[in-house]
C-alpha cells in the first residue's frame, strides 16, 4: 500500500476540516435527540453511543462505501455503489445527511480542482475524488471516520453541553478506535456491509418529529 505524503496529508486535512464547505456542523447524526432524552449526558455516555456508531454502525458502513467508490473500476460500480448508500440509510434525515453533505463535497472539489466531479453522496464522493487526487486510501478511511467522529463530539459540546477539555478527552480517546476500524474495514467489502446500531437509527427517526432542535439531523 502507498505511503501517505505531505501533500496527501494536507490535502485530507483540508477537505475534512470543519472549515471545508459541507456545513458537517449542521447535522448531529440523532444526537440531539439522544441528548434530549437524557441518554446521552456526559462524556461517558457519549463514549459508549460513539463506539456503537464507529464500530457498528454508520461509521463502519460509510468507509465500507467509501473503500468501494475508491475501488471502482467503472463508471456503473461506482454509481451502484453510490445507490447502495443512500439506500442504506436507516431514515429519512439519515438519507438526506449523506446526500446534502456529499453534494455540497462534491461542488466544492468540482470547482477547487476536480471538474469532472459528479454529485454523489457524502463517503462515496470523499472515496472517490481521493481516488482521483491520487490520496492514499489508508489515511482517506482513517481521516474521514476521524472526521465524522470529531464532528458528533462537537456536537455534543454544544448540546450535553459538554466541556472543551471533555470534548476533547474523548475525541483523544477514540482515536485509535478510529485508526483500528478504518484497517478492519480495509481488509473487507461490501460483502461485509452491516449496521447494528439500532438506537442510531431509532434517533434519527425520531429526531424527524422532535419539537425543538438546532441541527438538521
Amino acid at each position: 500500500m502507498a505511503t501517505a505524503t505531505d501533500r496527501d496529508i494536507l490535502t485530507l486535512a483540508q477537505w475534512l476540516s470543519p472549515g471545508f464547505p459541507v456545513g458537517a456542523y449542521a447535522y448531529s447524526h440523532g444526537l440531539e435527540w439522544l441528548v434530549d432524552t437524557g441518554e446521552v449526558s456526559d462524556a461517558e455516555s457519549l463514549s459508549r453511543w460513539l463506539r456503537d456508531v464507529i464500530q457498528t454502525g454508520a461509521g463502519r458502513a460509510d468507509l465500507q462505501f467509501l473503500i468501494a467508490a475508491y475501488n471502482a473500476a467503472t463508471p456503473d460500480d461506482l454509481l451502484d455503489t453510490d445507490a447502495m448508500c443512500r439506500a442504506f440509510a436507516g431514515s429519512a434525515e439519515r438519507r438526506r445527511e449523506t446526500e446534502l453533505q456529499g453534494q455540497a463535497f462534491s461542488r466544492a472539489i468540482a470547482k477547487l480542482n476536480d471538474p469532472g466531479m459528479p454529485d454523489l453522496s457524502y463517503p462515496v464522493a470523499v472515496g472517490w475524488a481521493a481516488r482521483r487526487a491520487d490520496l492514499t486510501l489508508k489515511l482517506t478511511a482513517a481521516m474521514f471516520l476521524h472526521a465524522f467522529m470529531s464532528n458528533l463530539v462537537s456536537a455534543a459540546m454544544r448540546l450535553v453541553p459538554l466541556g472543551q477539555s471533555d470534548g476533547q478527552a474523548v475525541i483523544r480517546a477514540h482515536t485509535d478506535l478510529c485508526t483500528d476500524t478504518a484497517n478492519a474495514a480495509l481488509a473487507s467489502d461490501l460483502s461485509a456491509l452491516s449496521s447494528c446500531a439500532y438506537l442510531g437509527d431509532i434517533a434519527a427517526m425520531k429526531h424527524e418529529t422532535q419539537y425543538s432542535r438546532i441541527f438538521r439531523t
